[in-house]
């Protein structure tokens, strides 16, 4: 199957989806394990802190130096 292939494409974004979604269903677990006491509005809020700041991935997920955007087409 070609890499360009459109339901491959369409395969592999489900798959980030998902994934996407795992990690914010596995982060939630954790916010409420760490705060037993806290409401749903408060770990809403935690939550969704966490996916805008990113702790330790605040320039993204790849090594290098943080260039400004949007680079030129190659």
């Amino acid at each position: 199957m070609d890499a360009a292939d459109p339901t491959r494409l369409a395969e592999k974004l489900r798959l980030a989806f998902d994934l996407h979604e795992a990690g914010v269903a596995l982060m939630r677990q954790n916010l409420r394990r760490r705060l037993p006491e806290a409401t749903e509005t408060e770990i809403d809020e935690r939550l969704a802190a966490w996916l805008r700041e990113r702790p330790g991935a605040e320039f993204g997920d790849a090594e290098g130096q943080p260039v400004p955007g949007p680079r030129p087409a190659r």
